[in-house]
């Protein structure tokens, strides 16, 4: 019965009363009320990131997002091009990609393999990263991913 939501009140010295500025000498809050002498903050007061005039820092430095330093990319190649490219039984690698002139810039994380057309024919794919539908679509017609 003693803990009714009308009786709860906070544990003594929990709890600290407003320092009341500006209300007299005698409270040691007086006078200016701890904002100093004179000037724009004694006064209407300055807002948040205000620098006097200077260019905020938030102003004064570069507007560009974050890029990952560890991000991986691949250049991009379909195996319809791959098998128009290249005959039955063929190795497949970057450098051969390159002479074929089906990659131009390599990005870092070399070249891949995705899916978009028919493959009637074995190939071997060799240094190569491939999607699961590619692996499956060159096992099939009876070639070989030999990834990285």
């Amino acid at each position: 019965m003693a803990n009714e939501l009308s009786t709860l009140s906070p544990i003594p010295g929990s709890t600290k009363s407003r320092m009341r500025v500006g209300r007299g000498e005698g409270s040691g809050k007086g006078k200016t009320a701890g904002r100093g002498t004179k000037g724009q903050g004694a006064r209407g007061g300055v807002r948040r990131g205000f620098e006097g005039g200077q260019m905020p820092l938030h102003r004064r430095l570069p507007k560009v997002g974050f890029k990952n330093p560890f991000s991986v990319t691949y250049t991009e190649v379909s195996i319809g091009a791959i098998a128009g490219a290249f005959g039955p039984g063929e190795v497949v690698t970057v450098e051969e990609l390159r002479a074929r002139g089906l990659v131009k810039a390599l990005e870092n994380g070399g070249v891949k393999v995705l899916g978009g057309g028919e493959l009637a024919h074995a190939l071997v794919l060799r240094g190569l990263q491939a999607s699961k539908a590619v692996a499956e679509l060159v096992s099939a017609a009876g070639g070989s991913v030999e990834a990285v």
